[in-house]
């Protein structure tokens, strides 16, 4: 069955490989499985040079972890992995399009592609919706829902002195 549904989703689009169609079945998959032990309904797959470097799944609600979101636990994973903080050359398939703070750390890794099935869309329409923190990215600060409060910069701003006149740093 599932060598006919990747037959499918090709013969669907063409702008994607078997290759392309096995990672985001793996994806899928784990996102399936994940709702049966009791997260949330995302998997996550990072692949670089046909190899897969690690996955990850929803466990929000379990871990008590609101960061525990797929991506970012596949880009943790992967990170460790690899003993670095890019993941330049990586592909990453994701169950569904990733949420604002999962597409952050996906720019912050490096992550050079990003692939997914289901859309924020289909998320909102089981209650998954994040189109709110888009909406207060746009917002000035003192429209925000969260209180924003600005203060003490002048002592803050020590630690970006100290960074910036380092001369051992990495940057990223």
């Amino acid at each position: 069955m599932q060598n006919q549904d990747i037959k499918k989703s090709l013969d669907e689009t063409k702008h994607y490989s078997r290759a392309d169609a096995r990672y985001m079945r793996m994806a899928i998959d784990l996102s399936v499985q994940n709702v049966d032990n009791g997260g949330g309904p995302f998997g996550a797959v990072i692949v670089r040079d046909g190899e897969v470097i690690a996955t990850g799944v929803n466990r929000v609600v379990a871990n008590n972890d609101p960061t525990a979101h797929a991506e970012v636990s596949a880009i943790r994973s992967a990170c460790q992995k690899l003993q670095t903080y890019q993941l330049e050359g990586c592909t990453i398939y994701s169950s569904c399009e990733p949420c604002p703070m999962c597409l952050s750390a996906i720019y912050w890794a490096g992550i050079k592609r990003l692939c997914y099935g289901n859309t924020k869309a289909d998320a909102k329409a089981i209650d998954f919706d994040d189109s709110f923190i888009y909406d207060q990215l746009d917002l000035a600060y003192e429209d925000r829902s969260i209180e924003c409060e600005h203060f003490m910069r002048d002592a803050a701003q020590k630690a970006f002195s100290k960074w910036a006149e380092k001369s051992d740093k990495i940057p990223y």
